[in-house]
């Protein structure tokens, strides 16, 4: 039976301990070795493959604990009080507009300049002290950052849309279902227009009411400031973040563009060569949490994978379908609980598409309705799941102060306000595709 699949356990048993506030590093260990021995892996077994499995997202942790670094030195530097005074001046007191503004940010780092999350530890931090000056609720600008993390690359074909649509549309091709990139992009854009309704319900409605946090008196410092002056070692700073961007843009590599900004930032004297120690530790204190979660979250996702039962989980859903509308219900809750576990959208696409593909032929849905199912199926999860980027990363920003928590604060929003017009409309346009 489907809830007694491996997959459907142990995602239900990780979300459950994390929404009780277990640990959630612990939550996913527990719930990846649970998934193995439900599928007669065995403890150990199961172990082995775990350990193995995390060095899947083993560049990710190390960007993170790279970027904790870059953060703190900016942290440390007049480029915060700096960007404060700049964006406070452009968005005043307007909440919905700074979330606006967030969110605009945040798609560029898809498409435009893509660093996908490397920007949230250095332009987040800094801002904090002007969120808690409007009373902003940090929900509100989760809900903006994981929008512009994932919506660009569901509807757009630039950057790491162009990755992902191309993903779907070679899995299709592999599956049996001729496209091209141009057939992908056409029906993609309705995943796009659902993620915007969830942002405008996030801001305009669920988290539109003010909400305190507690102010440092560093924070206190920061607001009272009206000139910041930019001194040598900011323009030092400042170096760094434009050479790991563009080191990043042009090597592909986030790790490296991380370590070559680092080590700028103490060439000019940006980072004094005293105070590497001190800047690293920083960082480590900030990021080398999530950095972990992102290891194990891959270890997660390769004991799934090894185990089965995902293929097992799909074939039981498949029993289930009747009609176009239920049929393409199915099909995206099945998604959701791969994504949920496995933490990417990019690497559930050739699970789907491996079984759905002759199975939506079979049921006579048409290509734009396959297309629209595999891509949405994919992403569905990417927004609420405790092991995705795409929550790890607005929490890495929003909790540098410790006032953010990453289930209640950050998963759970996003996953109410993204998963459920995705789905709806996910449901709606397969139909009316097909019709």
């Amino acid at each position: 039976m489907v809830l007694t699949n491996p997959v459907v356990v142990s995602i239900v048993l990780m979300s459950l301990l994390c929404l009780l506030r277990f640990n959630i590093l612990l939550s996913i260990v527990i719930s990846a070795l649970v998934a193995g021995v439900l599928s007669g892996l065995g403890v150990e077994e199961s172990m082995n493959i775990f350990i193995q499995g995390m060095s899947g997202n083993i560049e990710t942790a190390l960007s993170y604990i790279l970027l904790g670094g870059i953060a703190y030195a900016i942290a440390q530097s007049n480029l915060t009080r700096f960007l404060i005074h700049w964006v406070s001046k452009f968005v005043g007191n307007k909440k919905i507009l700074f979330c606006l503004f967030i969110a605009f940010i945040a798609c560029f780092s898809q498409n435009l300049i893509p660093v996908h999350i490397a920007f949230i530890p250095i332009l987040i931090p800094p801002l904090l002290a002007l969120m808690n000056k409007m009373r902003l609720d940090r929900r509100a600008v989760a809900c903006a950052l994981s929008f512009g993390l994932q919506a660009p690359y569901i509807a757009l074909p630039i950057g790491f849309g162009l990755i992902f649509q191309n993903i779907i549309k070679d899995n299709l091709i592999q599956n049996g279902v001729k496209v091209s990139l141009a057939d992908v992009t056409s029906v993609m854009w309705i995943g796009g227009v659902a993620m915007l309704i969830g942002l405008f319900i996030a801001i305009f409605i669920l988290y539109s009411r003010p909400r305190d946090y507690v102010q440092t008196r560093l924070e206190k410092k920061e607001l009272v400031e009206e000139e910041p002056k930019m001194t040598p070692k900011d323009y030092g700073v400042l170096l760094g973040v434009v050479v790991t961007f563009a080191i990043q843009i042009f090597t592909s590599s986030l790790p490296l563009g991380a370590l070559c900004g680092l080590v700028v930032m103490v060439i000019v004297r940006g980072i004094r060569y005293s105070d590497v120690d001190k800047v690293m530790e920083g960082g480590l204190s900030m990021m080398a949490f999530i950095a972990f979660v992102m290891l194990v979250a891959s270890g997660f996702g390769a004991v799934l994978k090894e185990s089965g039962a995902i293929n097992l989980l799909v074939g039981e859903a498949s029993a289930m379908m009747g009609g176009y509308a239920l049929s393409a219900l199915v099909m995206l809750l099945v998604g959701l609980l791969i994504t949920m576990g496995i933490g990417t959208s990019f690497g559930t696409i050739p699970i789907i598409a491996a079984i759905y593909c002759p199975l939506a032929l079979a049921l006579n849905f048409s290509i734009p309705s396959i297309i629209l199912l595999v891509g949405i199926a994919g992403a569905l999860g990417d927004s609420g799941s405790p092991a995705s980027d795409s929550t790890l990363g607005p929490t890495s920003g929003l909790n540098a102060d410790g006032g953010h928590n990453h289930i209640w604060d950050t998963c759970v929003p996003t996953f109410i306000v993204y998963n459920i017009p995705l789905i709806l409309i996910g449901v709606i346009g397969a139909v009316w595709l097909n019709s």
